[in-house]
């Protein structure tokens, strides 16, 4: 039985992960939106988002300045959120976008076994039975092209290497939020990734500036939207939570993005997809009341 003061103390966690899967649900939707090459709209989504947070941080730094031995975990966050932002966003123009979904939401797999090899953290059999279903509704969901004609290729390999870098981030960021807050953690992850993401852009040759302004304003979108209000959702989160735990539950970010593509994209889901949503929200559920009962 789960106390009611353990309810309370988890029902801030689990709503700030709802808004967290809600905002990067329309990632993929920015990066269709915007007329540029991935890893510039990864750029610019973390560089507008880290000017926008930068006041609070510094009026917080006065008051607690971050110990410099505890800087590593967000700034090596950094540079795998960089890794996954320039694969992932530039595996669509090589992939459909049903195959990098799908195979960028391989991350929860990855989480788990870092987690059980790294945090020695004990996984019970209900929660592996709702991950293996969680990754089952998003493969029914995302992947239908991908399991009736499986192919591997470059932007499918571009899309699998991104979960794994994704994965990567979520494990450093719950050694993170142990040391910093969600909006010193973000904003810190976000310098070290924009920089990383600059030198990309810079070594592929792609250019920075002379866009259209409707591109502009996606730019300016995806940083408010999907950074910001995205990422400090999901590091307040995890500074309550495992990563074990948020991570299968960003699964969700398929679902939501299934169904805002019907008025957005005008994209209407096929049963196959509908069938997916409910068994991953089952295995969400089953992840997440793992939890709880460990708790």
């Amino acid at each position: 039985m789960i106390s009611s003061s353990t309810r309370t103390s988890l029902l801030f966690p689990y709503l700030a992960l709802a808004a967290g899967v809600l905002a990067l649900s329309l990632s993929a939707m920015f990066v269709r939106w915007a007329e540029a090459p991935g890893p510039v709209t990864g750029f610019y989504r973390l560089s507008f988002s880290t000017l926008i947070l930068t006041p609070f941080f510094i009026q917080g730094s006065r008051k607690d300045p971050p110990a410099k031995t505890t800087l590593l975990f967000p700034l090596l966050g950094g540079l795998f959120t960089a890794c996954d932002f320039a694969l992932w966003n530039s595996s669509l123009a090589f992939t459909t976008a049903a195959n990098a979904t799908l195979l960028g939401n391989t991350a929860p797999l990855w989480v788990a076994l870092g987690a059980w090899l790294l945090f020695r953290e004990r996984l019970t059999r209900d929660f592996w039975l709702g991950l293996v279903l969680a990754l089952a509704g998003a493969s029914l969901i995302m992947g239908g092209d991908f399991l009736l004609h499986p192919r591997l290729g470059l932007g499918d390999l571009m899309a699998a290497a991104a979960g794994v870098f994704y994965a990567s981030y979520l494990l450093s960021a719950q050694r993170s939020r142990e040391f910093f807050n969600p909006l010193r953690h973000i904003w810190l992850v976000g310098l070290s990734a924009g920089i990383a993401l600059l030198a990309i852009n810079i070594l592929l040759g792609n250019p920075l500036f002379n866009y259209p302004a409707q591109t502009w304003l996606v730019f300016l979108g995806t940083a408010l939207v999907s950074q910001t209000i995205g990422y400090l959702s999901i590091a307040y989160a995890l500074g309550h939570l495992p990563a074990s735990v948020v991570s299968p539950t960003l699964i969700m970010q398929p679902v939501l993005t299934t169904i805002l593509a019907i008025p957005l994209l005008g994209e209407i889901p096929r049963t196959i997809q509908l069938t997916g949503g409910v068994v991953a929200l089952a295995g969400i559920y089953l992840v997440n009341q793992a939890h709880a009962r460990q708790k």
